[in-house]
Formats: structure tokens, sequence, C-alpha cells
């Protein structure tokens, strides 16, 4: 009878407990909805690399021209460094321009960080280095954006905005639509930038992902520069915009 009871009284207070853990549920996921930490109090340290260019393009009103455009970074889900690169080389080995940037980035909300940091240009010459602020992340309808204001060791105001989406065709075609501005506050005329919206470029490449880690594609991209930038490009007898089709690979490891 004793061990009857004790039974009964096991039961009943489990009972308890799952109905208790079924009304915490609704307040537990809410909770974790609107918070920006992770949900483990321990972060797990992990890097990657994505080359999402490395490209050649031919020019059909211009210059060909190569180009790459990389990514690393290291850390956990809250807090990582970010080592970034692009830049351009023409058709006789000459680097146009190259760039390479340093930063630390802050997780401040789902799919969205702050990063913050240095940069630096080797090219075009004078070289210079700029503080950077940004914000890198996912947009609703899951748009990848990246947001940079620099400011030079001279003083100079810039901003860079790009915006590209992943449309998977299949599970191995991927249709990558893209568009990048850049905009200053200020004329730098020794490095031919004028103020405004310096120039505009878009491109749609379509890749095929051999692997997740390698990806070949083809692509094509128009880019144009445009106000007292354009004016310095024609004073060098430099090409001010065209059309390009392009060949390259895109690397995940």
């Amino acid at each position: 009878m004793a061990m009857k009871t004790k039974s009964i009284q096991t039961a009943a207070a489990l009972a308890v407990l799952s109905l208790a853990a079924l009304q915490a549920a609704p307040a537990y996921a809410q909770a974790m909805q609107h918070s920006t930490e992770p949900p483990f109090s321990h972060e797990v340290f992990t890097g990657a690399v994505l080359f999402e260019k490395l490209e050649y393009g031919w020019g059909l009103d211009g210059p060909n021209i190569g180009r790459w455009d990389g990514q690393a970074w290291y850390g956990g889900d809250v807090n990582r460094v970010w080592l970034k690169t692009e830049g351009e080389m023409a058709r006789n080995g000459r680097v146009e321009s190259a760039e390479i940037q340093l930063l630390y980035s802050r997780l401040v909300g789902y799919y969205w960080d702050f990063q913050a940091g240095v940069r630096y240009d080797i090219r075009p010459q004078p070289d210079r280095f700029y503080g950077v602020i940004g914000l890198q992340g996912l947009a609703p309808g899951m748009f990848e954006v990246d947001l940079q204001g620099f400011v030079s060791e001279r003083g100079d105001l810039s901003a860079r905005a790009e915006v590209s989406y992943d449309a998977y065709i299949t599970q191995r075609l991927v249709l990558q639509p893209n568009i990048e501005a850049n905009f200053a506050l200020q004329k730098v005329p020794e490095l031919h930038v004028g103020s405004g919206i310096n120039d505009v470029e878009a491109g749609l490449r379509l890749r095929y992902e051999v692997t997740r880690e390698i990806s070949p594609y083809i692509g094509v991209g128009y880019e144009r520069k445009l106000g007292d930038t354009a004016r310095y490009a024609r004073n060098e007898g430099e090409d001010v915009g065209g059309w390009t089709f392009m060949t390259g690979i895109r690397l995940f490891f």
C-alpha cells in the first residue's frame, strides 16, 4: 500500500513538472527570439576563408582585367576578427588597385555584425591608411549586405555599399546578382576621386557548386565612373565604364 501511494505521489510530481515546463517553454522561446546573445555561454572558436571572386574579365568595350575579392574570419558567434582584401590587375600584370582590411566584429543582432578596424590601400599611389566602421549581415529576403564608412589619414570621408543575393536554381546551380557603389564626401585629385557617387558596378554571375568549397562561374558585369571621378579618368585617357564578360572560381574553406 505504501509503495502504491509513493508511486502515485511520484507520478503527480512528474505531471506538475511537465506542466511547468510546457508553460515555461513559450516564454523561453520568446526571450531567445529577442536575445542578441548565443544560447550557450561558452563560444566555440572557428574560422573560414571565402574568395567570392577570383576572376578574369574580357572588356566588351574596355580593357581586360583580373579581379579578386576575399575575406577570412576567426572567432566565435559573438566576437570575431576579419581580414578582407580586394583589388584589380590589368592585362599587363600591373596592379591597378589593392586594399586590405583588418577588422574586429561584434554580433549586434541575429545575422548582423558591427565591424571596426583599419584599411590600407597599396594601390593606387599614393597609398593611404583608413579607419573603418561597418555593418555586415543578412537583410530580409536573405540579401547579403556590406556597408562601410572610411576616414583617411588626411581626414577624407568615403563610404561603400554592396548588396548581393544567391538564387538557387538547383541544389548546385546558383545565380548571384550583385551591385556595389562607392561614395566620397570630398574630392581627392591625387587619387582621381571626385565628391558624390564615384562609381557603380553591377554583376550577374552563374556558378556551379562542384563541392561546397569549389564553384566555377561565368558572368557579365557593367561598371561606370561618375561625376568628377569620370572626368579624372577621361583626362588620363582611361575608360569611364563598359561591359565585361567574366569567368572565375569561388573558393570556400
